[in-house]
């Protein structure tokens, strides 16, 4: 079932609620499903879904994911997660290494995807 206007709009507002800072509050968000969950109000379980959904995404902007061929040095890694900081905030980092890449990083924040890899320049010149 499809989420009405004023359901999606009063979850919106929770999510608000569940914010301190500018940072997704995981207790308060926690409390605010409990009380959804409790209260039923119409809506309820797309309600739930939409919370979820929106903490998710939330989640995702602050924990970036990078890719190399190799693996890298300690001091690198906090290169770059000192740079990701500052050009984005508080955030996580996690590291992968991915052969498959030949060369370079592929940094994966959010939904935002910058690839500076061997193999996507190699697909790139491959579709041209």
């Amino acid at each position: 079932m499809k989420l009405s206007r004023e359901a999606r709009r009063q979850t919106k507002e929770l999510f608000e609620l569940a914010m301190v800072d500018g940072r997704l509050d995981a207790d308060r968000i926690r409390r605010i499903a409990t009380e959804i969950s409790d209260r039923k109000p119409r809506f309820y379980v797309q309600m739930l879904k939409f919370l979820t959904r929106l903490a998710r995404l939330e989640s995702a902007r602050h924990h970036a994911v990078i890719e190399s061929a190799t693996p890298l040095a300690d001091s690198i890694r906090a290169e770059i997660t000192s740079s990701l900081i500052a050009r984005f905030g508080e955030i996580t980092a996690e590291f992968h290494s991915n052969p498959e890449l030949i060369g370079g990083l592929r940094v994966r924040l959010g939904s935002d995807v910058w690839d500076g890899s061997v193999q996507s320049r190699l697909e790139a010149l491959k579709q041209s």
